[in-house]
């Protein structure tokens, strides 16, 4: 039975019992057809927007929750579910229904010289615990990637959803197992306090593997603290470089969408750095479309003497390039060259994702080659790095380190591989 418990402090036991229970339900969900899984997601979507209703009431009372708390805008978006918003977290577990199925798949295969058959093929993780800020919708697109994968999910979501994470995996629940899915394929991992995290993140030998999302904070304390391995997904100080070969008519456009499109996501642009050559049209016509979009500009000193006085133009400080913003602001500097581009996005970016909006084929070939990022964007908006636009349906986040798994996280990311070996009877030598 799925776990869910109101806030409170628990036990090392309560979160051990509850991560127990998934290893058997690891088990189950390895052994599911392609069909069995696809059946389940739909039904589970299905079930979501019948009872869209429950879950935006549910979050609701997170939304006015968190606004009595003084929770900042930003933070509220992400927390914030609206009927389009449950319809589109619907359809990604359809899209993510409709994926080829990663278990069993070939990796590689050969037969040695002796007969035997090696054949490494793709298997679930077993026990994926999600750790997150807000943003309920992780708790469906996490459960869906899972399943699909062949993981069992234990979540352990804000304070801030918890509401909203009770209703959404009441349904994935009751959906799931009416489907034919193991009862604990998924659980709300109890508790809202912070003992709850330390217990799960150390939970060795029972959760195979941690991912957390939200905060640089957040990330931080998992990463330090757990003895679990952790897959590291990091916030997003993404930059657009418009370089000397920008071609206004696509640069403008996309530094817009890249940021206001929806700023408070990892994927939002933070900084615009612009080549010198260019801030005679460039500059004032990129801050004249970020002024309109309702965007404020921080600009560093060169940029902010070529700018007239406006309310919506301030000094750039030293932070304003080392983070996130999450709002409807941004950073903007003048670069002297390519070559001062790199040298300030390896010296401030996060390694989420960083474009580069030129029509010089060089200059994108050595930018695509030097930025040490998860993804790295030519002549396009910053927004498409996204498990849904990449074409996984979702995503279980987006990870900015190099071991495993980098860049958003679909269904053969959350897999690791075996090798199968076939033999007629052949022994090895003493040699």
């Amino acid at each position: 039975m799925s776990v869910v418990t109101e806030s409170g402090v628990v036990t090392a036991q309560d979160v051990l019992a509850c991560a127990a229970l998934s290893r058997p339900a690891a088990r189950a969900l390895a052994r599911l057809t392609a069909a069995q899984k696809s059946d389940a997601l739909r039904q589970m979507a299905a079930a979501l927007l019948a009872r869209s209703p429950e879950v935006l009431a549910a979050n609701a009372q997170d939304l006015e929750a968190g606004a009595a708390a003084g929770m900042s805008e930003s933070l509220l978006d992400r927390l914030r579910l609206t009927p389009q918003r449950v319809t589109a977290i619907a359809d990604a577990l359809v899209a993510v229904a409709d994926l080829p199925d990663p278990i069993g798949q070939v990796v590689r295969g050969s037969v040695l010289p002796n007969g035997v058959r090696l054949t490494q093929i793709r298997v679930p993780l077993g026990v994926v615990a999600m750790i997150y800020e807000a943003r309920p919708n992780v708790t469906v697109d996490a459960t869906g990637i899972a399943v699909m994968s062949g993981n069992a999910v234990l979540l352990r979501g804000s304070a801030s959803a918890h509401a909203s994470n009770v209703v959404l995996v009441e349904i994935l629940h009751e959906a799931g197992t009416a489907a034919g899915l193991p009862a604990d394929f998924v659980q709300l991992v109890p508790g809202t306090d912070r003992s709850s995290v330390t217990h799960l993140i150390t939970a060795r030998g029972l959760v195979d593997v941690i991912i957390p999302r939200g905060g640089a904070g957040l990330i931080e304390s998992v990463v330090i603290g757990a003895t679990v391995p952790v897959i590291e997904t990091g916030t997003g100080n993404c930059h657009v470089y418009l370089d000397t070969a920008a071609d206004a008519a696509k640069a403008l456009p996309i530094v817009v969408n890249s940021k206001a499109r929806r700023p408070s996501v990892c994927n939002a642009a933070e900084t615009v750095l612009i080549h010198r050559d260019r801030i005679g049209d460039l500059l004032p016509a990129v801050v004249d479309a970020l002024h309109a979009a309702g965007v404020t500009v921080h600009a560093d000193p060169l940029a902010l003497q070529l700018l007239p006085t406006d309310a919506r133009t301030v000094p750039a400080a030293r932070e304003d390039f080392d983070g996130e913003f999450l709002s409807l602001d941004i950073a903007v500097a003048v670069v002297d060259s390519l070559d001062g581009a790199l040298a300030h996005i390896a010296a401030h970016s996060t390694g989420h994702t960083d474009a580069i909006v030129t029509e010089n084929i060089a200059a994108a070939t050595r930018f695509t080659a030097e930025v040490d990022s998860a993804a790295v964007v030519v002549n396009a908006s910053t927004a498409f790095t996204d498990g849904g636009e990449f074409g996984f349906g979702a995503e279980i986040g987006i990870s900015t380190q190099k071991l495993h798994a980098r860049g958003p996280m679909g269904l053969a990311e959350l897999t690791s591989t075996k090798y199968i070996v076939e033999g007629s009877g052949q022994i090895r030598g003493t040699s």
